[in-house]
């Protein structure tokens, strides 16, 4: 396996490659479940909780300023791909739009098929982070989260929730599905914080 879809990192990527990742020659698909197939026409996406409730069709979406974005994308599989092209919406561009409330600290992401991620907005909202429509110039596909998917390069890659269709913002952290089923709250790579209790 490790000759055909991946690769060890050179030493010119040492230092963007987390502890116990391989570099995939293509963009691996991995996916619990069934994959949602949502057309633009029936997107939408709202927000809940502790701010101003809002809802968004594509079109109201898509009037938020864009952006292109290059980014290392890491999945807690232990597989890194260098340099990802997206096209995408700034989460911090979105965050001027909608109103919420100095008490919430965390964010649960929430998508089409049931899918559950936390956040802590500290996380969340980074000059870094956005909502990706694109990928290397192409529609998202639905294998990689289309129509819309969150992408938090800074955390493994559970947190960059496909088929994103709307955040609840709390004032404590609640768990989301990978998270009640083992995996680490928080996620960031370089730390190797892939499961709970590590």
């Amino acid at each position: 396996m490790l000759g055909k879809f991946f690769q060890k990192p050179t030493s010119e990527d040492s230092d963007r490659v987390p502890p116990g990742q391989h570099l995939a020659k293509g963009f691996p698909v991995l996916t619990y479940g069934a994959t949602p197939q949502v057309s633009t026409e029936e997107w939408e996406f709202s927000v809940w909780g502790l701010v101003k409730p809002k809802k968004w069709n594509w079109s109201d979406f898509m009037e938020l300023p864009h952006n292109q974005f290059t980014a290392d994308f890491h999945c807690v599989t232990r597989w890194s791909k260098l340099d990802v092209k997206w096209t995408g919406i700034k989460v911090t561009d979105f965050m001027k739009v909608i109103e919420v409330d100095p008490k919430a600290t965390h964010i649960m992401e929430h998508c089409y098929g049931g899918y559950t991620t936390n956040i802590a907005i500290e996380d969340f909202v980074r000059e870094e982070n956005f909502f990706a429509f694109k990928l290397f110039d192409e529609p998202l596909s639905a294998e990689h989260g289309g129509p819309m998917r969150s992408v938090v390069p800074h955390l493994y890659a559970w947190k960059s929730a496909k088929w994103i269709n709307g955040l609840e913002f709390l004032d404590h952290e609640e768990l989301g599905f990978w998270e009640r089923n083992g995996y680490h709250r928080r996620g960031e790579p370089f730390k190797e914080e892939r499961y709970s209790g590590f």
